[in-house]
C-alpha cells in the first residue's frame, strides 16, 4: 500500500461561528492541500470534516499516518466509537452523540476505505510543520466561509 501522511485541522471564529477545515496530504515527493468552510459551525465539526475530506481524497487503499491535533477526533475514533455504536449512538451518560452524522460518515470511510490507518496526536500550534500548514489551510477555509476568498476548484 502507498504510504501517505495526512495532517488535518479545524478552525472556528466563535464556537459556533464561521469555520474552516484544512488538510495536507503527503506521499513521497507529492503533496496536496485541501480546505473549505462553513458559515455557521463548530470547531469539533470542522476537525471531523478535515479528516472526512482527507480520506475521501484518497483514490485507493493506503497506509495512512493520520496526524490530528484534536483529542475529540482521536479519542472518538480510537476509544469511544465502539461504545457509541453499541449504545445506539448514545454517550456513556445516555445523551445523543453530537455530530452523529459526521461520526457515521467517518466510521464508514474508515471501515470501507481499505486503508491501514495509524492515528497520531500532535500538539497544535507547537511548531510541527504539517500541523502548522493544516492550521493555515483551515483558516483559509474560514475565509471561504466568510466569502472573502473563492472556494478552491
Amino acid at each position: 500500500m502507498n504510504p501517505v501522511h495526512i495532517y488535518t485541522d479545524g478552525a472556528c471564529k466563535g464556537n459556533p461561528g464561521p469555520g474552516g477545515w484544512g488538510v495536507l496530504l503527503k506521499s513521497g515527493h507529492t503533496q496536496k492541500e485541501l480546505f473549505g468552510g462553513e458559515r455557521l459551525t463548530t470547531n469539533n465539526r470542522m476537525e471531523l470534516m478535515a479528516v472526512i475530506q482527507a480520506l475521501q481524497a484518497l483514490k485507493r487503499p493506503c497506509a495512512v499516518t493520520l496526524h490530528v491535533d484534536s483529542q475529540y477526533v482521536l479519542k472518538g475514533m480510537t476509544e469511544w466509537l465502539p461504545g457509541w455504536k453499541a449504545k445506539g449512538w448514545r454517550t456513556a451518560s445516555r445523551q445523543p452523540v453530537k455530530n452523529v452524522e459526521l461520526w457515521k460518515t467517518l466510521d464508514e470511510l474508515v471501515r470501507s476505505g481499505g486503508h491501514a490507518i495509524d492515528w497520531r496526536w500532535v500538539r497544535g500550534h507547537d511548531g510541527d510543520p504539517g500541523n502548522e500548514r493544516a492550521d493555515e489551510l483551515a483558516n483559509l477555509g474560514v475565509e471561504v466561509a466568510l466569502g472573502r476568498l473563492p472556494a478552491p476548484a
